[in-house]
């Protein structure tokens, strides 16, 4: 007797409307043919905008030949209209969770004619169109992170800093892709699927922000908005060549975001912070000089006021930079050592001294403990969501994810005595330098799913100090010579550092950036 069809589940049937309503979002004449889409030969997406004919000329030189700092001076001077800016880069639509781009064409419009009509622009960001990291809430639109059951439930109101990017004269156009539960270094899941790297098929794309790092690499995007609570906005910086910026707690409005837990939990664990990803250092200055003039702290009580800073308020003082090679948790890679002579000697060059700093004392006490943290509430209200709709958890998420019970108060107050000590010991590093160097990852951009040790991003959420990553220059296989130590493995996670360098498949390389860290 034939076997009855299964029928599909819960959570199938939500992925299914999702898509179909992410589909309807796109205009027909938008749409890549479908004898233009890439097959699976082709690695390196960055040829198929231009190749699909979905967009003209001139669309293709406003998507890659601005930064978003140049895009707000040419229509504060009316050179281009933020209307065809804004069509351009709907365009472009690869890693996206919400569309709403029909929005962001009518805002464009209001803006064009706000300028016309002899108004000054609203602010820093006028008319120039930013994407979301899918965890922020838009009024009107999901923020369902990729989980079914969050899916068809639309944001009553706006985020913090989305009422921010608006009042200072930002589109806001899309929201990029997540890996389910936010605790991946991909973006994987059952909704909306894989982001890939469109630089790099064959590699990862990061996460938690690898839909917002692929939409940037792609040029989909000038100017991105991610969170971090481990490296979520610096390694898919990384991965795709990209500045990213990591503030410290309490600097960027983090209110109204959707993470799949409880309210407050961050506050017994440790918090995560908003931040840009973009594709010049001058437009990272910009989103926090657009932020910082709007006050936020009148709109998110846990910002502290201030006004935004930058080096050039030390202008005239000698700066010290510390280079950091380790963070005793995991040896890196030979290349990533080499690129950090690299880097050691373009900083000399340039006049500003350059001393070696050793912080393995503290570093290596970093990593187990934000793990401990990020789990105070043992991942119960996550793993509710996914059962209510029958959600399995992806693949590299299942054998790592379990129920646990909540810490008890006890081991909750250890947990951050052993913070607070470790933050008191680093605050020596700055006696020795201004700032330092480290690298992003103890290993060039994995495969897919392979990304090993976030030890060396984690360690300044916990000590809480701004942190960003600063592309280099590209990496490819000639880079991959050497050996590692023979020397005895530090752990766990340097022993599989260690078979990712020895292994065949960790060739496959886009390239590899460093970190800049400072007080």
């Amino acid at each position: 007797m034939a076997s009855q069809a299964l029928s599909p589940s819960k959570w199938q049937l939500v992925a299914w409307q999702k898509k179909d309503e992410q589909y309807a979002r796109i205009p027909l004449d938008w749409r890549i043919p479908q004898d233009q889409l890439p097959t699976p030969e082709v690695t390196n997406y960055l040829g198929i905008p231009k190749k699909s004919g979905v967009l003209s000329e001139e669309e293709l030189r406003l998507t890659e030949s601005y930064d978003a700092t140049a895009l707000a001076e040419a229509m504060r001077e009316r050179k281009v209209k933020s209307l065809d800016v804004v069509r351009a880069f709907c365009k472009l639509t690869n890693c996206l969770t919400e569309i709403f781009f029909d929005d962001a064409l009518k805002r464009a419009k209001e803006l064009d004619d706000h300028l016309e009509s002899g108004k000054p622009p609203l602010g820093p960001l006028h008319g120039v169109p930013i994407s979301l990291k899918d965890t922020f809430k838009v009024k009107g639109y999901d923020a369902s992170i990729g989980v079914a059951a969050l899916c068809f439930k639309p944001s009553t109101e706006n985020a913090p800093l989305v009422e921010i990017l608006l009042n200072a004269g930002a589109i806001l156009y899309c929201k990029t892709n997540v890996p389910q539960t936010l605790a991946a270094l991909d973006s994987h899941n059952n909704i909306f699927g894989r982001t890939i790297n469109p630089l790099n098929t064959a590699v990862t794309a990061g996460g938690s922000s690898g839909g917002e790092a692929a939409l940037l690499g792609l040029r989909g995007s000038v100017l991105g908005i991610g969170t971090d609570v481990g490296g979520s906005i610096r390694v898919p910086a990384m991965c795709e060549g990209l500045y990213g910026a990591k503030p410290s707690d309490g600097r960027v409005p983090y209110a109204g975001q959707e993470g799949g837990s409880k309210p407050a939990v961050a506050k017994l664990g440790v918090a995560a912070s908003a931040g840009p990803m973009a594709h010049t250092m001058r437009d990272i200055e910009l989103f926090f000089r657009a932020v910082s003039e709007q006050q936020p702290w009148e709109l998110d009580p846990d910002v502290i006021p201030g006004p935004w800073g930058s080096l050039s308020s030390v202008a005239g003082e000698k700066m010290r930079i510390g280079i950091v090679r380790r963070d005793g948790v995991v040896e890196p890679h030979p290349p990533i050592l080499r690129l950090l002579d690299e880097v050691a000697g373009r900083v000399r060059r340039s006049g500003i001294e350059v001393v070696e700093v050793d912080i393995t004392s503290i570093f290596s006490k970093c990593q187990s403990l934000i793990n401990a943290l990020m789990g105070v509430e043992g991942g119960n209200a996550m793993l509710d969501l996914l059962e209510s709709y029958d959600e399995p958890l992806s693949p590299w998420i299942k054998p790592r994810m379990r129920r646990k019970e909540p810490l008890a108060f006890e081991k909750l107050r250890e947990l951050h005595a052993r913070r607070v000590q470790l933050q008191t010991d680093a605050l020596q590093i700055w006696k020795q330098v201004d700032a330092f160097i480290c690298p992003v990852a103890p290993h060039p951009v994995p495969e897919i799913d392979k990304y090993n040790s976030a030890s060396y991003t984690s360690s300044f959420v916990l000590l809480d100090y701004p942190a960003g990553t600063v592309p280099v220059r590209l990496f490819g296989k000639k880079d991959m010579d050497g050996e590692m130590s023979k020397t005895k493995a530090l752990g766990s996670w340097d022993q599989r550092n260690r078979e990712l360098c020895e292994s065949p498949e960790s060739l496959p390389i886009v390239q590899n950036q460093l970190l800049l860290n400072d007080e």
